[in-house]
């Protein structure tokens, strides 16, 4: 199987996390390809098992009597939320330039621009992947996926020496639990790498710092014919906190390092509102001013319209790998000595976002993040090249070949 059969093979699997769930994996349907790819890894002569939270592990016993560091690599099987994933149409392409068509849906055209994507002309001549414009593409983080896969079965198929590898494919990582039973001790690796999205050359050993903020907002309904002095409109007061927030520092204004304030949904009514957010920066001491602003704001709101008006949890979901690979740096720079094997010139580049490798990090485990060479993930707009996909997956069996 080629490395684009795998990919669209995997891609063809509905695996959707759920963020309102309880169980783990959150999907049964994530269950479906974690037995398909314990199967594959089991084929490839691996140890593998799939554990009652719906991590598949694999381990690859060293061929070399030579003493070499084990090494890991992970990828997560599930997709975003922010575009449904069933039905997905995927569609090869020669990209010749200019705007995509992708498809027409309800009677609206869906086009791909480069006026919106200028990144796309740097693909022209390639081979790209993309939806029919109704679905995501699943690259997130399939193209992972896939290329981890298709090294291991290069690797052996090679006989070249190797050390120990361990692989492992999480669940959840989309709604930030993708480390919460990863076993560091049974994975057994001394480092790894997740492999997890980015353009061709990115290396990425900072992300933010995160948090997620439930807000809800108790109000008062009566009769708006006498509501004078009675009424608390907990959907005015929702608005209200929401004005109160610094009016840059959100994802369509910010950049790089800087951190933001994301409402991600907001519903209610007269008697009762609800707001969550995500918070994020990159410095630790940035990330906590923006966690004490928002307790600050709601108790702001009780002085105004009484105590218990507004209710909020704060909870943080992980923070920046760079804090404890700082003194481990030796694990990124093994990835760029195989990027530069590979031809490519890497790129340290933040990540305005989480993986795994974050709190897998602060387990003790160093794990930054490896490109897989697609664009534009938890979109309808995703797209993977093919030809970087493969140059992913000739760092990875670099990254694997005993030194």
């Amino acid at each position: 199987m080629t490395l684009t059969e795998r990919f669209l093979k995997y891609v063809s699997f509905p695996t959707m996390s759920d963020e309102n769930s309880d169980t783990s994996p959150s999907t049964g349907k994530q269950l479906v390809l974690a037995k398909e790819l314990l199967r594959e890894l089991k084929a490839l002569g691996l140890r593998a098992r799939l554990d009652e939270f719906g991590y598949v592990y694999g381990e690859l016993p060293a061929n070399t009597g030579d003493i070499s560091e084990r090494v890991g690599f992970i990828a997560h099987m599930d997709t975003s939320d922010a575009v449904t994933d069933t039905g997905i149409r995927p569609r090869e392409l020669l990209y010749g330039g200019g705007d995509i068509f992708l498809g027409e849906h309800d009677g609206k055209k869906v086009v791909m621009k480069v006026s919106d994507y200028p990144c796309l002309e740097e693909f022209k001549g390639k081979q790209l992947i993309v939806t029919d414009g109704s679905t995501l593409l699943g690259g997130d983080d399939k193209a992972g996926v896939a290329e981890i896969v298709t090294a291991l079965e290069e690797l052996i198929a090679s006989g070249a020496a190797h050390g120990k590898i361990s692989v492992c494919f999480t669940p959840d990582e989309e709604i930030g639990r993708g480390a919460d039973h990863f076993d560091v001790e049974a994975f057994g690796a001394d480092y790894a790498y997740t492999v997890d999205g980015g353009r061709l050359g990115e290396v990425e050993y900072e992300n933010f710092n995160a948090a997620s903020a439930k807000i809800v907002v108790n109000g008062i309904s009566i009769h708006p014919g006498s509501a004078k002095n009675k009424m608390v409109n907990a959907a005015a007061i929702a608005c209200e906190l929401q004005s109160m927030l610094p009016k840059r520092q959100v994802p369509e204004k910010t950049e790089g390092y800087q951190g933001f304030f994301h409402l991600t949904s907001i519903s209610g009514s007269t008697e009762r509102a609800e707001l969550s957010y995500i918070i994020r920066d990159h410095d630790r001491g940035l990330f906590g001013e923006k966690k004490k602003l928002m307790k600050e704001l709601a108790r702001k709101l009780n002085r105004k319209y009484g105590k218990g008006t507004v209710e909020i949890t704060l909870t943080d979901s992980y923070y920046n790998m760079k804090d404890v690979l700082a003194d481990k740096m030796y694990v990124v720079d093994k990835a760029i000595a195989a990027m530069r094997e590979c031809g490519v010139e890497a790129r340290c580049v933040p990540i305005r976002g989480g993986t795994d490798g974050a709190r897998i990090s602060y387990m003790g485990l160093p794990c930054p993040n490896l490109c897989t060479g697609g664009e534009n993930f938890h979109s309808r707009f995703e797209f993977v090249c093919t030809e970087d996909m493969r140059t992913c997956t000739e760092i990875v069996k670099k990254l694997m070949v005993a030194k």
